[in-house]
């Protein structure tokens, strides 16, 4: 699951505008392991789950501009993002 990122004010955590998208993404109503599963599981009920999100495009966006490469990101796979960001370049 997309972790919160963001940074201490007055001893409070506050989300960076950057990841404001995830206070309301379906991802933070599950656990980690469902967005990062056991190398070999499937990755379908993640990306079911994703496919439903409104935030799925800010979060794909997030991943590759952050380059994550683990972990279901935007309803893709690390394969699959890898190969959208092969297909931007050219």
């Amino acid at each position: 699951m997309p972790g919160s990122v963001g940074r201490m004010l007055n001893d409070t955590i506050t989300i960076g505008p950057e990841l404001t998208w995830q206070e309301t993404a379906l991802c933070a109503q599950a656990g980690p392991e469902f967005f990062f599963p056991a190398p070999g599981s499937s990755t379908r009920e993640a990306k079911q789950l994703c496919g439903a999100c409104e935030q799925r495009k800010a979060c794909l966006e997030y991943a590759l501009a952050n380059d994550e490469r683990f972990g279901v990101w935007g309803g893709l796979s690390e394969k699959e993002r890898l190969n959208l960001q092969r297909t931007r370049q050219r």
